[in-house]
C-alpha cells in the first residue's frame, strides 16, 4: 500500500505504517498489528516497500522511525508508544532486571529434574538436586563464554583476583563450565571439579560481597554475560555459594 493521508480512523479502526520489504520485514511493525489486533482494532496495514518510501514517509509526518500508528486521526507513535497508550509496561533500555536469572535457574531445576527421572524414575532425588547445581554453573558458564570480552571487562570491575591477574578473568568462564560438566558425571569427575569450585567460588564470593555490601558499589553483574542488566549482589553471591556447597558436598560423598 502506499503512503497517503486516510489516517483519519474512525472508532475501531486503527491505521499502521510498517516497513516490509524483499530485504527487511520490521518485527515492531509485526508486534504493532498483533496488538491492535489482540485489542479488537480493525488496522489498515499500510507497507512501505522501499527504504526511498520509508524515508519519505517519516520525512512527510516528522517521525525518526517506524512503525507508526494513528488511531481516531491522531498519531500515537511506534511500538513502545503504542504500548503505552494501552497502559502495558515498557522497558527501558537500561533498566536493571533479574529475568535473565530466573530463567536460567528454572531451566536449570526442570533439566535436572528430567535427568532425575530419566535416570531414576523420579524427580525428587538428591542427585536431581547436584545436577541443578552443576546444570546451573554449565549455563552460567555459557552465557559467559558468548562474548568472553564483555563478560571480562565488567568481571574485572569486582572481582579481586582478577584484577591483581587479568587473566584470570578469562580463565574463570572455562573454570565455571569444566566443573559443571565434571559435576554432572559425578563421583570421581565431580570430585576433580571440588577444588575448582570451591576456588574460583570463594574468590568471587568475597569479591561480590566487598563490592556489594562493603563498599556499597552499585555495579551490573558478569554472571550471565556481559550483556545482561542483572544487579551485582545476592544473584551473583547465590552463584558463588552454590559453587562452594557443591565442592564441599562432593567431597564430603567421598569421604562418607
Amino acid at each position: 500500500m502506499s503512503t497517503n493521508d486516510t489516517h483519519a480512523s474512525t472508532d475501531g479502526k486503527a491505521v499502521l505504517y510498517r516497513m516490509v520489504t524483499p530485504q527487511h520485514i520490521c518485527p515492531f511493525g509485526l508486534k504493532s498489528r498483533a496488538l491492535l489486533e489482540q485489542r479488537g482494532f480493525e488496522v489498515e496495514d499500510h507497507h512501505l516497500a522501499s527504504r526511498a518510501e520509508t524515508d519519505a514517509f517519516k520525512e512527510k509526518y516528522g517521525v525518526k522511525t517506524t512503525p507508526q500508528t494513528f488511531i481516531g486521526g491522531e498519531r500515537v507513535g511506534g511500538h513502545d508508544d503504542l504500548r503505552r497508550h494501552f497502559g502495558l509496561k515498557v522497558a527501558e533500555p537500561d533498566s536493571k532486571s533479574y529475568t535473565p536469572v530466573i530463567a536460567l535457574f528454572a531451566m536449570s531445576a526442570l533439566m535436572a529434574l528430567a535427568m532425575s527421572w530419566a535416570v531414576f524414575g523420579t524427580v525428587l532425588t538428591i542427585r536431581a538436586g547436584e545436577w541443578f547445581i552443576a546444570v546451573a554453573m554449565c549455563l552460567l558458564a555459557m552465557l559467559k563464554l558468548q562474548d568472553i570480552e564483555r563478560f571480562t571487562n565488567m568481571f574485572l570491575g569486582y572481582d579481586l583476583l582478577a584484577r591483581r591477574q587479568v587473566r584470570y578473568a578469562y580463565v574463570y568462564p572455562f573454570a565455571e563450565a569444566g566443573a559443571g560438566v565434571l559435576m554432572i558425571a559425578g563421583g570421581l569427575a565431580g570430585l576433580v571439579a571440588a577444588p575448582v569450585a570451591l576456588f574460583i567460588g570463594t574468590v568471587g564470593a568475597v569479591s561480590v560481597y566487598r563490592a556489594v555490601y562493603v563498599e556499597k558499589r552499585d555495579l551490573k553483574c558478569a554472571c550471565v554475560g556481559g550483556s545482561s542488566n542483572v544487579p551485582l549482589g545476592f544473584v551473583s553471591l547465590t552463584e558463588n555459594l552454590m559453587m562452594i556447597v557443591m565442592a564441599l558436598w562432593m567431597v564430603a560423598r567421598a569421604i562418607a
